[in-house]
Parts: structure tokens; sequence; C-alpha cells
């Protein structure tokens, strides 16, 4: 019982996936091994506020506070831990070994979070501050793909402000791209918050407008009229490895959130029908771009196939992706011979290996 390690799970969050969140985590604290590990629950609400406490995933839930305890955590490596704030003072609520955040989107997907738990000195499980970041953004990512000779779709990048001063010259623009459809994103949002498939100019518009509305820069990206879905789970550090593809069969106009996340009616196939040599394709890219941006303990990379010519385009990495029990990510690599549970270890266990890399690195330098 001594040497169970104190595994902190930090969800919610101040994004506009924080019910994704909320989801991803009541699966993991279901199945996270107790008998190796001591849970620490950190909720942080819509707001921002950092909180531990009772009850803290329903209360988070159903937004009422009463009884949780706000909290902080220091961007100090000394007695790494969460602390909570009281009448102005801090205390040490628990100390923490490994931190496994749960965190979707802005503010927890992005970098920012890596950089305080870098700050902190905690051993975290996900990319670092460079792989998050550059994966979050999908204009940046993209020309990363680019550079990489990986195949991408054609794309345009717009500023909020660029839309606010003339909002026809940004759609004259996007236009060049290519024909309709054209999907509108914003680019650092995931779970198709914010995505519009537009058919007409008028979507366009409309779509760029919504897409900017969840951050200040937006990408247009050319569409595929007839295209397939196809999802892979890749997790590792250096040298990572990828999990069987599946493909998704939506029923709404694109996999969007609602099928996601609320109407579930999407059809997931697993394993995709695909041919050897398409599978191996799309491992072989999938651990290319995962290198690439500097991915680390997991990933999802979602790719597109056009039916009609069987091009293949590697559509975007998510850094945490969903993980429900029902999500793709452990739903692969359960059908890869790697259950639920197994998961979760492996990846704390990669996020101890790559804290001890870094432990690595000399801090000082004195002539």
């Amino acid at each position: 019982m001594e040497n169970k390690l104190n595994l902190g799970i930090l969800y919610g969050g101040r994004s506009g996936e924080h019910e994704v969140s909320l989801m991803s985590a009541r699966s993991l604290l279901s199945v996270v091994n107790q008998e190796k590990f001591s849970i620490v629950e950190i909720g942080i609400t819509r707001q921002g506020k950092w909180l531990v406490g009772e009850d803290l995933w329903i209360k988070l839930k159903n937004e009422q506070y009463e009884g949780l305890t706000p909290a902080i955590l220091p961007p100090s490596p000394m007695n790494p831990g969460i602390y909570t704030l009281q009448k102005g003072q801090l205390s040490l609520y628990a100390a923490l070994d490994v931190i496994f955040p749960v965190m979707h989107g802005t503010y927890g997907e992005d970098g920012t979070l890596q950089g305080l738990l870098e700050l902190a000195d905690i051993a975290y499980v996900g990319a670092g501050v460079l792989g998050s970041s550059v994966c979050m953004d999908k204009g940046l990512f993209k020309n990363v793909m680019l550079t990489n000779n990986i195949p991408t779709l054609p794309f345009k990048i717009f500023n909020r402000t660029d839309l606010q001063t003339n909002l026809e010259n940004c759609v004259d623009d996007a236009e060049t791209i290519g024909s309709y459809p054209l999907f509108t994103k914003p680019a650092n949002l995931g779970s198709s918050v914010g995505i519009s498939k537009c058919t007409s100019r008028s979507d366009l518009m409309e779509g760029m407008m919504q897409s900017a509305l969840y951050d200040r820069r937006i990408v247009v990206e050319q569409g595929v009229q007839n295209a397939r879905e196809i999802e892979i789970s890749v997790l590792g550090n250096e040298d990572p490895s990828a999990s069987i593809p599946g493909e998704i069969i939506p029923k709404d106009i694109f996999y969007t959130y609602s099928e996601k996340y609320i109407n579930d009616t999407a059809e997931l196939i697993i394993p995709a029908d695909l041919s050897p040599d398409q599978v191996s394709a799309i491992q072989n890219l999938a651990i290319r771009a995962y290198k690439a941006t500097d991915c680390a303990g997991m990933a999802r990379v979602d790719f597109l196939i056009d039916r009609d010519s069987n091009a293949l385009y590697l559509n975007e990495i998510n850094t945490i992706p969903g993980f429900t029990k029902i999500s793709m990510y452990p739903k692969l690599w359960e059908a890869s011979g790697l259950p639920y549970s197994d998961l979760i270890e492996a990846l704390i266990n990669l996020a101890l290996a790559r804290k001890t890399q870094r432990d690595q690195t000399e801090r000082e330098f004195r002539s």
C-alpha cells in the first residue's frame, strides 16, 4: 500500500469541450486500479476555477460547487502537488506523482496545461508543450504535414479580425481553395465543435463566422465529396506503435458533436474494411506524423479516404482523444489486444518514462 503512486485525474476546464472531458473522466475513474494508485480528483469549472473535494465529478457536472474547496497547482518544482487555498493560505491537499489530464480543447490540450505541469515538474500523460500546441492548431499542424510530405487537404487560415474587417474578401479568398463542399473549423478546438460543412457561398459565410466564435484563428478546408472517415490510435514515446484502423460512418452530414456524444447514431466499424496495403500506409503515416509533431503517450490520428480515387489524406491528430469506454481511441486498442484498464496503466508508465527522460536534461550552465 505504501508504494502506491498518487495519481491526479484532472478534468473539466474552460473549453467548449468541458462536457466531453467529464464523460472521459467518468470512464477513467471507473476503471483505474486503486490498489496501485491513490486517486486525487481535480476539477476545473467552465470559468476556470480549480476545485477539490467530495463528490467532485457530480458537483462539477451539475455546476453546484457547495462543499468544494478552491485549489491551485503551484508552478514550482518544490513539493509538487495540489494545494488548497483558504483565507489566503496555501496548504498541501495531496502530493502528486503523475497527472492524467482528461482535458480536451483549449487550456487542456493546447500546451498551456502542459507548460504548467512542466514548471511544477510533475509527470503527466500525453504530449508535451510542443506536440500539444502544434497538433491543436489545425493550420499550423497542416503546414507541418506539408513540410514532411504527408498528404493533407488544401486549406487556408483566416483571423477573426480579417472576418470582422472584410468578410466578403475572406469568403472570396476561401472559395479559391477548391469546389464545394468546404469545411470551416476553429483552428484550436475539437470534438467537431464549431465545424460547418458548407455547400454554398452563404453557407461558407455563416460557417466562417460560426467558427470564429470559438477561436481567433479559423481554417477553411477543401472537403471530400465522397469520403470515408478512418481513425487509428497511436501509443508510445520515442518508439510508438499504431493500432488497427477503424471506420466511422456518420448518419449526419458529417461526424458532428451530436453524433459523437448525444445521439450516438454513427456506426463504428472495427477493423475498417481496408486492404493490407491501405492498413500499412495508414499506420506508417500515423507514426510519421506522430513523430514529426513530437507527440508522446497517446494520440488518435484521423484520415479521410476519397472513395472515388482512393486518395488518402491525414486530417488531424488529437493528443488527448475522447477517453470514454466507447471512444475510438480505447476501442481500437482493445480490438488490437490491449484492454481499457491495461491501456490506462500503459499511459501512466509512458508518462513516468517521459519524466525520467526530462530529468536527464542538464538545467544549469556555469562557465
